[in-house]
């Protein structure tokens, strides 16, 4: 289980600033980027991205044309690259070219795109984004729980795959996803706009004791 930081920002400096703090917290950190043909907003470029060694890098492309983010990250070597499943791409394809350079291979889904636009191919994946709140905002969202039956689903298909949430968690939720089958919790508001990012994260693995596979 895995609590990763949310890195969302427009500007190297807020990139920088967000980074310092979240890599003080956690080892595995989700970058989002967004050309803003599918989030309303475009966010830093991964050619203008930095993130250390000591660094598991979760890349989300938030893009209908992410070919040329997955170059970058075919040559900055992520932990894992997470492609969405309403982009105009072969996913197919895609995720062989990553698991072929030894790079994790994901796929997100909006909270309207049902899991059988993708059910057939889930074997190909590592992981997959199941994504609660508003693509590319920074101001924090709510968790529709509701997409819980979209993660027992997922388990149904492929049990080995590793499933991730993204939007509106905090430390009254993360249990709740996390008893679902949830593996990763991408965390962005919570930790972002808090007074005190420490406390926030140490708010959610409180949360979590009871889970032995939590892996900080």
């Amino acid at each position: 289980m895995w609590i990763c930081p949310t890195i969302t920002a427009e500007t190297k400096e807020v990139f920088s600033k967000q980074l310092k703090t979240a890599s003080k917290l956690a080892k595995r950190i989700h970058f989002d980027v967004s050309d803003a043909s599918l989030a309303p907003n475009k966010l830093l470029s991964l050619k203008s991205m930095s993130w250390g060694k000591q660094v598991l890098a979760d890349i989300h492309v938030m893009s209908t044309h992410p070919h040329p983010e997955l170059l970058l990250a075919l040559k900055l070597k992520p932990h894992l690259v997470i492609i969405h499943a309403e982009a105009d791409i072969d996913l197919i394809a895609s995720a062989r070219s990553l698991r072929q350079n030894d790079i994790k291979a994901g796929v997100a889904l909006l909270q309207k795109t049902p899991l059988n636009l993708i059910g057939q191919y889930l074997l190909e994946f590592d992981h997959v984004l199941v994504f609660s709140g508003n693509l590319g905002y920074q101001g924090g969202s709510t968790a529709n729980l509701n997409l819980i039956e979209k993660v027992k689903a997922i388990k149904n298909i492929n049990r080995e795959i590793e499933i991730g949430w993204d939007g509106g968690v905090n430390d009254t939720n993360i249990s709740s996803l996390v008893a679902s089958g949830v593996g990763v919790v991408n965390v962005g508001g919570f930790i972002q706009h808090s007074k005190n990012p420490f406390k926030a994260y140490a708010k959610l693995e409180l949360a979590l004791n009871s889970y032995k596979n939590y892996a900080p």
